[in-house]
């Protein structure tokens, strides 16, 4: 923690609000490390007092945030990008020790944050609107403006990517912000924060939220001067958000979970798409809401997949997020391996069978073994359900139409994936599939040039690329009259 230390000292965890920490006054919260299982500190929930706060904070700010030039903020953004890459190395332990994810992965996370901030700094002066032709004597025109205060939610798997990933479309927007990471992954989003105002960023247009959901992040959600909610995370929880939302006539963007297939076709190279499975669903120990964890191999080729698949998936090392050979962590906290084993268990007690993995190691911290789970069918729970965990379920198919209607046969629509050799196959199933993102003989690679999200149970709206910029913009239009004698509506 060498980074917080060396920027906060040895203030008490809160939330950041207006550049100063805000030390909490609820229940306690307790971070413990995943790979020991050993405490890490210890602080208070924020509760509604930290919103009220954070939101007058954000308000304040928001004059001055929008009062610069769309050209002054994007230099700002740009200073934001160059201040994130002087701490990649900071960040990125910080990340890997607080979530548990790969020292490699970590870094690999931070830099693309970095990439947030340069590209949306390019956007800030770019945002215009339109002239149209309307059939009366008005100079009609549309300009886009900022909805005010956002809230932004993010989960406790990929804290600071996600954190970059809605801060800096909502700034070059002209927004002002109080973000609410997961109570167990605070603390790099407040740096992040921290970072953002010394390269500029005005004090209290980001504030970060330290706090349970139930109390901090329902006040957020209701707060009457939060006019947009934006929420990654689960679908259960989002249902209750976008509930709450509703009742306060606050539009949203759901960024939810996933049930995405990786169809494995029988003229590729298996060589490669036995690899990408493997990433798809072992990478980030399967704490992704992309991870490809419905894999439908064809039936000629499903038996030599799943065999090398096996042997890939045993030879990868798990170890502290901290060691540069690591290539799968621990799962972020106990209450999540918890479920990991439950769903598991239950499909083996229900007839499926384990090809590798099945089971928790018995080792110090809250280790997940990556595994293949065979024997199911597409209608099973464990085909249905999120794990979010590295389990895959594999399911063989005959024809190109059943790999189709078994991808789709899901409530979620995130994203999925098509290994082929046929130019022609590729494109037919792409079309076909119901997601938000699909991928071509590749999996899990997302750029912030790229729109990003999903349908049904995997949420609405989209974040990253110019769609995710006008999630945090609304269009006003401007009708001028230009005919001093156009008659008013009663003749006057």
């Amino acid at each position: 923690m060498t980074l917080w230390n060396d920027t906060f000292g040895d203030q008490t965890v809160g939330s950041y609000i207006a550049g100063d920490i805000v030390e909490g006054t609820g229940a306690e919260v307790d971070l413990v490390d995943p790979a020991t299982e050993q405490p890490l500190l210890a602080y208070r929930d924020g509760e509604s007092g930290a919103v009220d706060q954070a939101v007058a904070a954000a308000e304040a700010a928001g004059s001055t945030w929008r009062g610069l030039t769309a050209s002054e903020r994007g230099r700002v953004l740009w200073a934001i990008g160059s201040a994130v890459r002087s701490n990649i190395d900071g960040l990125a332990r910080l990340e890997a020790q607080i979530v548990g994810k790969p020292i490699k992965d970590a870094v690999a996370e931070t830099t693309k944050v970095a990439e947030m901030f340069e590209y949306y700094a390019g956007w800030a002066d770019k945002q215009h609107g339109d002239v149209i032709p309307v059939p009366t004597s008005h100079l009609t025109y549309t300009v886009r403006e900022p909805y005010g205060v956002v809230a932004q939610m993010t989960p406790w798997n990929a804290p600071v990517f996600t954190a970059g990933w809605q801060l800096a479309p909502a700034l070059a927007a002209g927004n002002t912000v109080v973000l609410k990471p997961s109570e167990l992954t605070p603390l790099t989003s407040i740096l992040l924060a921290r970072i953002a105002e010394d390269a500029g960023l005005p004090k209290g247009a980001v504030n970060v939220i330290a706090g349970f959901g139930p109390t901090a992040g329902n006040r957020l959600v209701t707060h009457p001067g939060i006019a947009k909610v934006v929420f990654v995370g689960s679908p259960e929880t989002g249902r209750l958000i976008a509930a709450a939302a509703g009742q306060n006539l606050k539009p949203c963007v759901l960024e939810l979970g996933g049930k995405s297939a990786n169809i494995v076709f029988d003229d590729g190279d298996l060589a490669r798409s036995v690899g990408g499975a493997a990433g798809a669903i072992f990478s980030g120990a399967g704490q992704s809401c992309v991870a490809g964890s419905r894999l439908l191999v064809q039936e000629k080729v499903y038996g030599e997949v799943i065999e090398r698949l096996s042997a890939l998936a045993s030879s990868l090392r798990q170890g502290s997020p901290l060691g540069v050979e690591t290539q799968v962590g621990p799962i972020q906290n106990r209450t999540q391996l918890q479920q990991i084993s439950t769903k598991v268990g239950a499909a083996l007690s229900g007839g499926a069978q384990a090809v590798t993995g099945g089971s928790r190691v018995e080792r110090p911290g809250f280790f997940y073994p990556p595994t293949i789970i065979d024997g199911v069918a597409n209608s099973d729970p464990i085909a249905r359900e999120e794990v979010f965990g590295p389990v895959v379920v594999a399911i063989p198919f005959d024809s190109e139409e059943e790999a189709i209607a078994l991808a789709n046969d899901t409530s979620f629509g995130l994203a999925g994936a098509v290994w082929t050799g046929s130019v022609g196959r590729a494109h037919r199933v792409a079309a076909q599939v119901r997601a938000g993102t699909v991928w071509v003989n590749s999996y899990k690679t997302i750029n912030v040039m790229a729109p990003f999200g999903g349908f049904g149970d995997s949420g609405f709206g989209r974040s990253s690329g110019q769609d995710g910029l006008m999630e945090y913009t609304q269009a006003k239009a401007v009708w001028v009259e230009t005919d001093d004698k156009a008659a008013t509506p009663f003749g006057y």
